[in-house]
């Protein structure tokens, strides 16, 4: 017999429950933004553990209601509720960016809430913060209640191996390439250009990863540089000379694609000049309100019509349109070995890692190992700018650089494509040479 939240009071609930499963109560839950294949992550871990004994439960809105102890957002979960949900997009549980570690009362009311449950077994599904959250569940409960984190992110920065995606990230890239495929051609029809920023809160990967696919005119990342923070002129001066150089070659359109974590890498003055800075629960800046698109379009259109020269350019972000994509078949297919691994890591008694499938064999990952010691967080990973991928990028891209400078008569034509003297162009642009 099956006991549904309409057959039984919440306070009673926990005790049917414990009684009814072989292996305990599996708890799943969904923390940050969204990312394509948490669907299919739920389903595939529903199937395989109610099909183990476990009784499955989902809490809804991630920590939202578990930091107040409210346990009323909770449903069972059953294979007919999940079957055939893994082709979707979304999240069937909601999400939320609520930070149960901001004080030790929080994460012990979460931990009270789980035992009020009779929880033993939590599937956290999220970034890198909500790992970190799911391994102070396991901490603060005294390690009875087993843990494992199913690593999710269009952004691709957690600490997997290099050749590892993160769960979403195919899906976000495949999508993205469309829309700047239809940006590139609208571009190219209407002789414009277009300055788009990518999502990434810290790392470029998918900045790089739609504009290399997509054959963008540049991609900026913040690791190509070397230095902690960058000032915005410097980001605004390659995306000026990637304009000039094409019209020089005669070409005047073009796409210029900014990863997100540049604004990262802004002074703090500058940064606060772009627009008030808001941060989430976790203390990451929302970048979605930092438009810095339409502050590097604004900036670099005003210096070449001080020069005489009418560009049009448009601004635009992408990033909100992928997240709830449906999943392509990679990710689809992906995130149901990943629900599949979390369970079975589980049961053969694991706990306090996060999953991953490595050679089509699933290899946990413990969170001590995934975490910067110096601040406890998860560890992001950057773009390799040394790595044969992000060269053959470079290679592809328009940017004025250092070779621009060796043959005379084509620096006379850079210079008359900026309406300005080789030596004005020379004095402004030199740096770019190596030289200073």
């Amino acid at each position: 017999m099956k006991f549904f939240l309409s057959d039984c009071k919440i306070a009673s609930i926990n005790q049917l429950w414990v009684r009814m499963s072989a292996n305990g109560v599996l708890a799943i839950l969904v923390g940050g933004g969204p990312a394509p294949g948490i669907n299919a992550v739920i389903s595939a871990a529903v199937i395989e553990a109610v099909n183990e004994g476990f009784e499955v439960v989902g809490i809804a809105d991630g920590f939202k209601w578990l930091v107040h102890g409210d346990t009323s957002k909770v449903r069972p979960l059953r294979i007919e509720d999940v079957s055939r949900i893994h082709l979707e997009g979304g999240s069937m549980l909601g999400t939320a960016r609520v930070n149960p570690t901001t004080s030790e009362q929080a994460i012990r009311t979460v931990v009270e809430a789980f035992q009020t449950l009779g929880v033993t077994h939590l599937v956290t599904i999220g970034g890198d913060d909500t790992a970190l959250s799911s391994s102070f569940v396991a901490e603060r409960s005294g390690h009875q209640i087993r843990v494992v984190h199913v690593p999710k992110t269009i952004d691709n920065d957690l600490p997997l191996p290099s050749h590892i995606p993160t769960f979403g990230y195919q899906t976000a890239r495949h999508y993205g390439v469309e829309l700047v495929q239809n940006l590139m051609e609208d571009a190219r029809s209407t002789k414009r250009w277009y300055v788009v920023v990518a999502m990434g809160r810290k790392a470029g990967h998918l900045a790089l990863g739609i504009g290399k696919a997509a054959g963008a005119t540049l991609t900026v990342i913040g690791e190509e540089f070397s230095q902690q923070t960058i000032a915005f002129s410097d980001i605004c001066d390659i995306v000026e000379t990637a304009i000039i150089k094409r019209r020089a070659m005669g070409r005047h359109f073009g796409v210029a694609i900014l990863a997100e974590g540049l604004i990262e890498k802004l002074e703090l003055q500058e940064l606060q000049e772009l627009q008030d800075v808001e941060r989430d629960e976790h203390g990451n800046i929302r970048f979605a309100e930092v438009d810095l698109a339409r502050k590097v379009k604004v900036e670099v259109q005003g210096r070449l019509a001080q020069r005489g020269i009418r560009v049009t350019i448009a601004n635009k972000n992408i990033g909100y349109e992928l997240r709830c994509a449906d999943p392509i078949p990679f990710d689809a297919a992906y995130c149901r070995d990943l629900g599949y691994s979390a369970i079975r890591f589980l049961l053969e008694g694991g706990t306090e890692a996060m999953i991953s499938v490595q050679g089509g064999r699933m290899v946990p990952m413990p969170f001590d190992q995934i975490r910067e010691p110096e601040t406890g967080k998860t560890r992001v990973r950057m773009v390799n700018v040394e790595s044969e991928g992000y060269r053959v990028a470079h290679e592809y891209m328009i940017r004025l650089e250092a070779k621009d400078f060796e043959d005379p008569s084509w620096v006379d034509k850079l210079a008359a494509a900026a309406n300005m003297t080789t030596a004005e162009f020379c004095n402004r642009f030199a740096y770019f040479s190596g030289q200073s």
